[in-house]
């Protein structure tokens, strides 16, 4: 087995699949381009960061702290809507020393004023608490929810999130096609769409994949694979395959952020922040 690339093996894979992509990209692209521009053997992106308590690889785990090393560095930006974006820094000196990132962000601490401290030490708690309500999530969803209750819970998120008519059927013998509906664009343009969503803490095969487009041919424009665990480098290749129905993955990380967007089983508390503005006491 190879060993697993570190934080910052994975910065220059990461700055080249954020260009390749136009210089900026969801997690979930700029980690299906990391995989492609990598070669990472399947037992590498097998790996679970923490196969007790959730779904996420320990690439995506490491690819996760990467992307805050880069933005501590200011070559990495990111927006509220979770989009991840190349800085004019990163474009103007394109040859990245992984190295000099490390020993310049472990060096902030040191060298920074007592605020900007402050600053760093939250950005590193939100790492910690995002992992951290995502691994409760995940063992909700895996172990305290029968497969019933998911398909509805799937259902409903479906229809949080503009489809209609959506109906879970289940039924065995079928391709493991758990459920349908329309997928309604802006109003005007609609897609059938055939799901399927499993409760794994593994990661689903390019067989998997296979069987379901197998069972959806025919029947719906596009597929719908949702799992609470993760995909296999060939299940990514096998979804987007030239010249067969396209099938959108949907794994626990992105399942995780979708059902925190609509609020569903989730409360959302924002800690109030007192900003103190001294020049308006100045100038009484």
């Amino acid at each position: 087995m190879k060993k697993l690339p570190s934080f910052d093996d994975l910065m220059i894979p990461l700055i080249a699949a954020l260009d390749k992509l136009g210089g900026s990209g969801s997690i979930e692209e700029i980690y299906s381009k990391v995989i492609e521009i990598s070669n990472f053997s399947e037992d590498t992106l097998n790996q679970l960061h923490d196969p007790e308590k959730s779904g996420q690889t320990e690439v995506g785990y490491r690819l996760a702290w990467a992307r805050t090393y880069l933005k501590k560095f200011e070559y990495l930006e990111n927006s509220s809507r979770g989009i991840w974006a190349l800085t004019e820094k990163a474009r103007l000196n394109p040859n990245l020393n992984p190295s000099e990132v490390v020993i310049y962000v472990r060096g902030l601490d040191k060298n920074t004023s007592s605020s900007k401290e402050l600053e760093d030490i939250h950005e590193f708690i939100e790492v910690v608490e995002e992992n951290s309500w995502k691994q409760q999530l995940a063992t909700v969803l895996t172990q305290k929810l029968d497969p019933s209750a998911f398909e509805r819970l799937i259902q409903r998120l479906l229809r949080e999130s503009g489809f209609v008519q959506v109906e879970v059927t289940g039924k065995t013998g079928d391709g493991g096609i758990d459920g349908k509906g329309i997928a309604r664009i802006h109003g005007f343009m609609s897609f059938h769409v055939l799901f399927q969503c499993k409760r794994y803490k593994g990661s689903v095969s390019a067989s998997e994949i296979r069987d379901f487009r197998g069972a959806m041919v025919g029947r719906a424009d596009k597929g719908l694979f949702i799992t609470t665990g993760t995909f296999t480098a060939a299940a990514l290749k096998e979804a987007t395959r030239d010249g067969a129905p396209p099938i959108d993955l949907v794994d626990g990380d992105e399942l995780a952020d979708k059902l925190k967007e609509l609020e569903l089983g989730m409360k959302i508390e924002l800690v109030e922040k007192i900003i103190i503005d001294e020049s308006w006491f100045e100038s009484i």
